[in-house]
């Protein structure tokens, strides 16, 4: 059964192509009864994602047309792979073509450009997580696409951590205040993280008892600076590194 999110999203991709008239062409060229089995193709090396969902277009456009998963999530292919076979009414594979193919492409995208990320910290003790940065509605696809291209998740949504950016302890008095704040507030097992831009930020949010805080926007020597002065200070401090940094 899908999560309501996805039924939406399954929901609307089809009646922005569909708009209640349906394919008309296929109804138009295509004999109803006739049968039809296809095949997606990787047209490009890929990391595979987002075949469920893909099979939830099928399934919402014919219940009775067999979508078959021949590579598990996360996989490599190269050019030429194939993904999936998809058997059933004609009209019914041509209808839903295009929905599952771009979703198909897009997830399949993000967790390839994950696996290379992946790639270039393997061997440290970093890992690359994602952003609430998201397409409307495909937040816990793309989620679960950096995932299976060997990256992780950061806070999925404005609910589930604390992150003090800089308008916040702008707004809130200061990054030390808004770190006590948030700690007296925040149930014992909820990270709060503060971003800083400065040693004097770092030593702030350190002092006020964050568990993670955000090296934002610094050069290589002040980041790694920055990391001395935080493991002299709290040695258990998870450090996370944002901005200036690309593959």
């Amino acid at each position: 059964m899908l999560d309501p999110v996805t039924a939406e999203l399954v929901e609307l991709a089809l009646r922005e192509d569909l708009a209640g008239y349906g394919d008309i062409t296929s109804m138009w060229t295509v004999d109803a009864e006739a049968e039809a089995r296809a095949w997606i193709v990787a047209r490009e090396d890929a990391v595979v994602s987002g075949l469920a969902l893909a099979a939830a277009v099928m399934n919402r456009v014919d219940a009775e047309a067999e979508f078959e998963s021949l590579e598990a999530e996360g996989a490599e292919l190269t050019a030429g792979g194939v993904l999936a076979e998809i058997s059933g009414r004609a009209r019914s594979l041509l209808m839903a073509e295009r929905t599952m193919l771009n979703f198909l492409r897009h997830l399949c995208g993000v967790a390839t450009q994950a696996r290379r990320f992946a790639r270039a910290v393997q061997g440290t003790e970093a890992l690359v997580v994602d952003t609430r940065k998201t397409s409307p509605g495909l937040r816990v696809w793309e989620k679960k696409a950096v995932r299976d291209g060997g990256c992780g998740n950061h806070r999925f949504g404005l609910f589930d951590m604390v992150l003090i950016k800089d308008n916040h302890a702008t707004a809130g008095g200061g990054i030390g205040a808004t770190v006590r704040r948030a700690k007296a507030l925040a149930p014992f097992s909820m990270k709060v993280e503060a971003e800083v831009q400065d040693e004097v930020g770092l030593r702030e949010a350190i002092a006020a008892g964050a568990d993670i805080v955000m090296l934002d926007n610094m050069s290589v020597e002040e980041m790694t600076r920055c990391v001395g002065i935080a493991r002299e200070l709290e040695r258990r401090v998870l450090l996370e590194a944002s901005g200036r940094i690309d593959l």
